[in-house]
C-alpha cells in the first residue's frame, strides 16, 4: 500500500450530506491516519471543502481565517427560520411586492453590502453559546442570538434575476454567514428574504476548478489520491516564508529558539494580526511555522514537521 501524504485536499462538497459526513467517508481510506475539515459547509451548500490529511490537519488555524468566494441563490419575499431553503417559513411578503421590485433596487441594495460591516449571525449555526452549538438550542426552542460580529464583504456582484431568485457572487471574509446575508438584503429591500442556493467557488485561494468530487477521491487508488494532495508548504503559500540552512533546521527539530535568525520588528509593520512564519528546508518542504510575538518581540513555535 502506497502511503499517503501530509497535506490538504480539495473537495467538491456534494448537497445533502454535512461536512462531518465528508470527512468520516474520506477518513475509511486506508492510509488517512487523521482528516478534519477547515470551515464548515451546511448540508444544503457545495463547493470547496479544504480537508487536512495526516500532518495537513495541523495547519487548520491557518486556513480557517482564510477569504472565501460564494455563487449565492437568494429567494426574495420569504422568510424561513433557518435563513435558508430547509426551514420552516416564518414571513412572507404580500402578493406582487417583489414582481414590483426593479433590477436598479435590487443591485443598489445588494451594492450596499460591500466593505468592512457588522453582521448577527443565524441562531441556527455551529457558534456555541455555554459549550451547546446554537441550532441544538434553537431546535429546543431556545433560541440565542448572538452579538453582531465584524465581518467584511470585498466584493458583490448580482449576476443574474429572476424574480423571486437573484443569485450573486460574494467574496468575504472568514466568519461571513451568507445566510445573513440574504436575510439581511431582504430586509433592506422590505420583503423578506432567504438562502435558496449556495455554492463555494473558493476558499484561500483554492478555486472550485480544482477540487475533485467526494465520489471520485473515495474510487481512485492511492497514487492518484497522492497526486491531488496539496503540499503542506503549498496550501500556506499565502503566509511569507523563510528558507532555513541546517544549523536553523537542528534548532527547530529540538524546539530551541530561532528568533535571532528571523526578520525582526520591522519586518511586520503594517501586516494584521496574524504574524505567522513559514520556515521552509531546501527542498522547498514545510519545516515548521512559528508566530511573532509582538509584545515580547520573538517567535513562538505554532508547528513543527521537521523529523
Amino acid at each position: 500500500m502506497t502511503p499517503i501524504m501530509d497535506g490538504i485536499i480539495a473537495v467538491d462538497k456534494p448537497a445533502g450530506i454535512s461536512s462531518a459526513r465528508v470527512v468520516a467517508r474520506l477518513k475509511k481510506r486506508p492510509g488517512v491516519k487523521k482528516i478534519g475539515h477547515t470551515g464548515t459547509l451546511d448540508p444544503f451548500a457545495t463547493g470547496v471543502l479544504l480537508c487536512g490529511i495526516n500532518k495537513g490537519t495541523r495547519l487548520s488555524r491557518f486556513l480557517l481565517g482564510g477569504e472565501k468566494s460564494y455563487l449565492a441563490g437568494v429567494h426574495l419575499g420569504v422568510d424561513t427560520d433557518t435563513l435558508d431553503t430547509e426551514g420552516e417559513i416564518i414571513a412572507s411578503a404580500e402578493d406582487g411586492m417583489v414582481n414590483d421590485l426593479t433590477e436598479a433596487q435590487i443591485m443598489a441594495v445588494v451594492a450596499g453590502f460591500k466593505g468592512p460591516q457588522k453582521q448577527i449571525p443565524p441562531v441556527y449555526s455551529a457558534l456555541k453559546h455555554n459549550g451547546v452549538p446554537l441550532y441544538r438550542l434553537a431546535r429546543q426552542g431556545r433560541p440565542v442570538e448572538k452579538p453582531a460580529r465584524d465581518i467584511e464583504i470585498y466584493d458583490i456582484q448580482m449576476t443574474s434575476m429572476e424574480l423571486p431568485l437573484v443569485e450573486m457572487d460574494v467574496h468575504c471574509s472568514s466568519g461571513t454567514y451568507i445566510r445573513s446575508l440574504a436575510r439581511d438584503i431582504g430586509a433592506h429591500l422590505g420583503c423578506g428574504a432567504h438562502l435558496a442556493s449556495l455554492c463555494r467557488t473558493s476558499c484561500c485561494s483554492t478555486s472550485l476548478e480544482k477540487t475533485l468530487p467526494l465520489s471520485s477521491l473515495e474510487q481512485m487508488d492511492d497514487d492518484l489520491f497522492n497526486e491531488q494532495i496539496i503540499p503542506m508548504a503549498q496550501a500556506v503559500s499565502s503566509l511569507p516564508g523563510i528558507s532555513a540552512d541546517e544549523a536553523m533546521l537542528g534548532k527547530i527539530r529540538f524546539g530551541q529558539p530561532v528568533g535571532d535568525l528571523l526578520p525582526g520588528p520591522s519586518f511586520w509593520l503594517g501586516t494584521g494580526q496574524n504574524k505567522f512564519l513559514r520556515i521552509l528546508d531546501s527542498q522547498g518542504s514545510l519545516a515548521g511555522v512559528v508566530e511573532y510575538d509582538e509584545a515580547a518581540e520573538t517567535y513562538n513555535y505554532c508547528c513543527v514537521f521537521v523529523d
